[in-house]
């Protein structure tokens, strides 16, 4: 039995991990939890498994077959060549509203204090990609038009992501992605995005302070920049999806109002907020713990809306309290007509109205096509929101 385990399921996962080795089953953990806290998960595991898998599983099969498994087994190549394609035919399509979600890149190039991908790549190599043959090859043999990639950084390596753009370009998908401010702004790079259909773009903003970015290690932020960035994925017709983390020392009561009134005002069409979290093996956690601010080790309550720290700037009630208010009150009706508004053509205001009802004013709505697996009837409708946009250049 094998579990991938991340901080907020690691109670469950444990648990789990009980039930199987009273049974007679060797049981295997990995996964960022796991790498971050491995003597915790050796207690309750058979083997554990720190950082990524592509090399130490198939390690670890050969030495099962054999009857001599290891009790740590600990990444050391860092490679994505020649990786096998994800069984999807094992997937049940009309769960999922977004069935084709893909992966082409591991990591993210960057160093932030409060990244819980540090400690998973432990020091190593920690971004790499596939070829982009592969990648391709991959998308090629998804069915339907709508991408959902899940790189924390589809655009880390410039070269990648060029050459992927390239081949991209009239296969006719709609996608979505995650990228950074400097990679909204690098010459030519978003256009390249948006004739291969890029429609949705996940960015971390993450705070409007300067000093705030930079005590967090965010270096790739720029704020003086964000307006242009976002401007320019608005003139491309590229939607985004902004986060933002509350509690960084110098946040005071005003961040939830300064934050949401920003965002409602650039007329970013989504946005998640997040209580700034110090996830186990992070700098943030070793820093605020050496400072005695932590407050629990509870890692059910490390879901980036709970206070586990001492916040320097308010209180902890404060600082919860304004999280949710402030989700209220971008995705109130009054913010949605008013960034709907301001948003300059007609095809621009139905698809920031659709996107933030959808969003989060129509939960029972998806809950009630996931309970009757009927998520496939809305996938052409998200698909048709996707691809409308008002450049006719970027048509797909």
């Amino acid at each position: 039995m094998a579990i991938e385990v991340y901080v907020t399921n690691a109670r469950r996962a444990y648990e789990l991990a009980a039930h199987y080795r009273a049974t007679g089953a060797h049981v295997c953990l990995g996964g960022l939890h796991v790498t971050a806290c491995p003597e915790e998960a050796a207690m309750h595991a058979d083997s554990i498994f720190l950082g990524p898998g592509d090399d130490t599983w198939p390690l670890f099969l050969k030495d099962f077959r054999a009857g001599r498994p290891q009790a740590t087994y600990k990444s050391t190549q860092r490679c994505l060549h020649d990786t096998p394609m994800p069984r999807r035919d094992l997937i049940d399509r009309n769960r999922y509203l977004a069935p084709n979600s893909i992966v082409v890149s591991r990591g993210c190039p960057h160093t932030c204090n409060f990244c819980y991908k540090e400690s998973f790549f432990d020091g190593g190599r920690s971004f790499y990609t596939r070829r982009v043959d592969e990648a391709l090859a991959e998308i090629d043999s998804l069915p339907g038009r709508h991408l959902f990639f899940l790189d924390d950084h589809l655009f880390g390596d410039d070269v990648f992501a060029r050459g992927l753009l390239d081949g991209m370009r009239g296969m006719g998908r709609v996608w979505q992605a995650a990228g950074t401010v400097e990679s909204v702004l690098r010459p030519g790079l978003m256009e390249a995005a948006a004739q291969s259909g890029l429609r949705s773009l996940f960015i971390g903003f993450e705070t409007l302070s300067q000093s705030g970015l930079e005590a967090c290690g965010k270096r790739q932020n720029q704020m003086a920049e964000y307006e242009r960035a976002v401007a320019h994925l608005h003139e491309l017709g590229i939607m985004i999806n902004a986060s933002f983390v509350f509690g960084i020392d110098g946040d005071g009561p005003d961040v939830f109002e300064r934050t949401t009134q920003w965002a409602i005002g650039q007329g970013v069409e989504t946005a998640t907020f997040h209580i700034l979290t110090p996830y186990p093996g992070t700098v943030l956690h070793r820093r605020l713990t050496a400072e005695g601010r932590m407050l629990t080790a509870d890692w059910d309550r490390y879901d980036t809306r709970h206070v586990v720290f001492e916040p320097r700037g308010m209180s902890a009630q404060e600082l919860e309290r304004g999280y949710w208010r402030a989700y209220r009150e971008f995705y109130s009706w009054r913010s949605i007509v008013r960034g709907t508004l301001g948003r300059k053509t007609a095809s621009e205001r139905m698809r920031h109205f659709a996107y933030q009802v959808g969003w989060k004013k129509a939960e029972p709505v998806w809950d009630a096509l996931i309970r009757t697996r009927r998520l496939a009837m809305a996938v052409p409708l998200l698909e048709r929101m996707l691809a409308s946009t008002d450049a006719d250049k970027h048509r797909c």
